[in-house]
């Protein structure tokens, strides 16, 4: 049960503009997948500098967690908040469509009564929010019967290695959270502050990451490509796999249809992607290549066997009379929490009482996505989602200040619920 008296104290202390400030302090640096470090450094001072005694904690020295602890008097559950340091990779890393004449979304910055850039929404806007309600409650000399862990982790934007693209560059989740998880205390509980629009959700989709290989003809200089070729006989492996690609396009469809996945704490529809294309050398265009290679993004709901959908995608080969191969080089279950109830009870609590209004499940694109609370549910720490609202008509990056505002005092007051006694 919050304390009117110690929430009028705590929430005295969240103002708009310490968090504007904060909020592009630590924006103000690019934090790419894999190259995290300047931006882990960023915020691994400002804990030093509030004297909260951080910690580096990393399988590598420039792709480091940042942990940090508000300690308390009793033995009550711990409380970690997580938000993740990665943001968007830049326009040099990935084939992108970007006017030069447009601002630069890869750092924060204020416009109005807005805060604009990637990493702003996802997910330092909400990092920001919870740091200045943990220095909040520290400040108003709360006595804690529960601990609150300050987390904030590389590797959550979903690269993998694959083919050549190999090494700690491109690695995930085990240089971030799960490597935090098993590096530092264990929480009780852990809220991961994420753009919701202030709805909570404790289920996510899995991954499963797909390559499949189409094989062409023998290769043929340019001027020696007759047309027409029967259905199925162009040398062309890029030719080859269109219908392959129709194909995947319809059984898309079919397959989140039949593994949508309904539960109290949110609803997983599994979308598929076909990600990336890789056929041929475009320095090298005077022949057809020989093989061409589809890359599938393919979501999972909790419970289901990622390897099993090889079969259905080496039956569309089959189908279609094509030549190649399937292989899967990603599996990440998806997982739903046990054992929420606690930390969403504070959540609706803590929510009710900034908004006077009952908090709402977070939507299927929310619970279809991959976020970290994954990752603390699969090691048994019950972990849900709740975050502001991010703002579509500045690029999709932007997020009001006055929502950022509200998502910190409702993480002080989830504290205070779940951590003050």
């Amino acid at each position: 049960m919050i304390d009117a008296k110690t929430a009028d104290a705590v929430l005295g202390r969240i103002t708009e503009r310490d968090l504007v400030e904060l909020a592009l302090h630590i924006t103000s640096v690019p934090a790419p997948p894999g190259g995290e470090g300047e931006g882990a450094e960023v915020i691994y001072q400002w804990l030093a500098d509030e004297g909260f005694s951080p910690r580096r904690v990393g399988l590598f020295e420039d792709r480091f967690n940042v942990f940090a602890e508000v300690p308390a008097q009793g033995q009550g559950p711990a409380l970690a908040f997580n938000s993740h340091i990665d943001t968007w990779m830049h326009p040099e890393d990935h084939l992108i469509w970007r006017d030069p004449a447009q601002p630069d979304y890869h750092v924060g910055r204020e416009e109005g009564d807005l805060l604009i850039g990637n990493p702003v929404v996802n997910d330092k806007g909400p990092m920001a929010a919870w740091l200045l309600a943990a220095k909040a409650i520290r400040d108003a000399g709360v006595t804690l019967v529960g601990p609150m862990y300050l987390t904030a982790v590389p590797g959550e934007i979903g690269q993998e290695p694959v083919d050549e693209f190999q090494g700690k560059r491109y690695l995930s989740k085990e240089v971030g959270a799960r490597y935090l998880v098993n590096h530092t205390p264990r929480a009780s509980f852990c809220l991961c502050a994420e753009a919701t629009g202030f709805r909570k959700g404790w289920i996510e989709a899995g991954k499963a990451f797909y390559k499949i290989t189409v094989y062409g003809g023998p290769v043929l200089y340019t001027p020696y490509v007759a047309r027409p070729y029967p259905p199925g006989e162009h040398p062309n492996a890029i030719v080859r796999a269109l219908p392959l690609i129709a194909r995947l396009e319809e059984w898309a469809l079919e397959y989140e249809q039949r593994h949508t996945y309904a539960s109290p704490g949110g609803t997983v529809v599994p979308r598929v992607n076909v990600s990336a294309i890789r056929a041929g050398q475009p320095w090298l265009v005077l022949q057809n290549p020989e093989v061409c290679m589809l890359y599938l993004d393919i979501r999972t709901v909790p419970g289901q066997d990622g390897g099993a959908i090889r079969h259905e995608l080496r039956a569309l080969l089959d189908e279609l009379g094509l030549e190649g191969s399937v292989e899967q080089f990603v599996d990440r279950p998806g997982y739903e929490a046990h054992g929420i109830e606690p930390l969403s009870d504070a959540i609706d609590e803590a929510h009710r009482y900034e908004f006077d209004d009952d908090v709402q499940i977070a939507t299927p694109p929310e619970c279809s996505m991959w976020r970290d609370h994954n990752v603390f549910n699969e090691a048994g720490i019950p972990a849900l989602t709740y975050g502001p609202p991010g703002v579509a008509g500045a690029g999709t990056f932007a997020v009001r200040k006055e929502d950022l505002l509200r998502a910190s005092r409702v993480y002080a007051l989830t504290a205070l619920s779940m951590c003050a006694g």
